[in-house]
């Protein structure tokens, strides 16, 4: 089998994570970028490189001989697509209208251009929520939906189910990677590499001071708390959330929100360096999706956000205003998880042979992953040696 480099076609590209981790594999390079937002663009042009074609269009409004053009690429020339719908309309966090919004209904357009360019394989990523988004009525019909027209073109489809702090990122991030080809190949995601009880050929999860503490990042913007917010963010301790305010500021600081049963975790929150970051969202400013500095009051700034996420030191993201970089890093795939997909995906070519014959079916690989919530409940401070190697015994782990 030649050891030549798989060439990609990369859909819905974002600021560049998955298609720099997936380069950062060394069995990849990336084609041609397709991506709507222009700042995102910018960002793609300023670090991709030289011999990546950015395109800034609408997937839903281009052809997929106009994109081939643009990159100077025929067919055959693609081995493999790549891509993440936009996952707004699957995340658990937002209204998950599923494919009756726009962003949604885009992922069948990254089907349209696996069906007409036939690509080798195709790496298509997601936030959890998609598996179990409702499409007529039936729970998970939208996963369903995509991947029987996956094997109606043709493609063996192996589902995973990760978490990225499980293969080395300092961030708790949950993603679906649904991995295809259509040469009857079998793909073997990679078990851990790390965990928060680590084995002999385990590591032990990398922290959020692992990520950003001690290094002197440029400074590439804040978007920040203001100042009411800071008010309140002043007296939550290292680790700590809205459940380590007197109840009466709770009731205050929150108002409506305090009354929900749920989903509050994240409010008032102020990370620690001990434990991995929670999922980096696009507004780290936001009173519910706090990004509080351990020790700082302040949110997280741009180059810690992109640090979190595995982006380099020297990554620069383009755009007016912070929130529009803050968007660009919330929206992107970790790194580590592109580069440890790009090797699961080579390895399953190099070894072809091997795994031909096999029958289209639908698998999904749940690994192991620790729950955010365990590190910020009842608001308590997890930085005690102590507390924490009690809690090491009491891990909220699903398989």
């Amino acid at each position: 089998m030649s050891t030549k480099k798989l060439t990609a076609l990369s859909l819905f590209s974002g600021a560049g994570g998955l298609d720099h981790g997936l380069e950062r594999s060394g069995f990849i390079e990336i084609a041609g970028c397709v991506e709507m937002d222009v700042d995102s663009c910018n960002t793609l042009a300023e670090n991709m490189g030289e011999m990546t074609k950015v395109i800034n269009a609408d997937i839903s409004e281009i052809t997929v001989k106009e994109v081939l053009e643009q990159i100077g690429c025929n067919r055959d020339d693609i081995d493999l697509i790549v891509g993440g719908p936009p996952c707004q309309a699957f995340s658990v966090f937002g209204k998950r209208r599923g494919l009756d919004d726009k962003r949604g209904a885009v992922s069948v357009d990254f089907v349209r251009f696996v069906s007409e360019i036939r690509p080798k394989y195709f790496l298509m990523e997601n936030v959890r929520g998609l598996m179990s988004m409702k499409l007529d009525g039936k729970k998970g019909g939208i996963y369903t939906m995509l991947v029987n027209k996956f094997n109606q073109e043709g493609y063996c489809v192996d589902v995973f189910v990760v978490n990225s702090v499980n293969y080395g990122a300092p961030q708790i991030r949950e993603r679906v990677l649904i991995v295809g080809n259509r040469l009857d190949y079998k793909c073997h995601f990679p078990e851990p590499s790390h965990s928060d009880s680590p084995t002999e050929s385990q590591k032990p999860f990398l922290t959020l001071g692992d990520a950003i503490r001690n290094v002197d990042f440029e400074d590439q913007g804040c978007m920040d708390f203001s100042e009411r917010k800071k008010r309140y963010l002043a007296m939550i301790p290292q680790g700590g959330n809205w459940r380590s305010l007197p109840e009466d500021i709770q009731k205050e600081s929150m108002g409506k929100s305090w009354y929900l049963k749920g989903g509050r975790s994240a409010y008032w929150r102020r990370l620690s360096w001990d434990f991995p970051s929670p999922t980096v969202t696009t507004m780290p400013n936001h009173a519910g999706t706090s990004m509080c500095h351990p020790e700082e009051t302040r949110a997280l700034n741009v180059s810690e956000l992109a640090s979190i996420q595995g982006f380099p030191d020297d990554w620069k993201f383009k755009g007016k205003s912070n929130t529009t970089k803050c968007r660009q890093i919330g929206n992107a795939v970790p790194v580590i998880l592109g580069e440890v997909a790009g090797s699961a995906i080579y390895e399953m070519h190099k070894n072809a042979n091997q795994h031909k014959g096999r029958k289209l079916h639908r698998e999904i690989h749940i690994r192991p992953h620790v729950r955010t919530r365990q590190y910020y409940k009842k608001g308590k401070v997890f930085n005690d040696s102590t507390y924490l190697s009690k809690q090491n015994k009491k891990v909220d782990v699903r398989s």
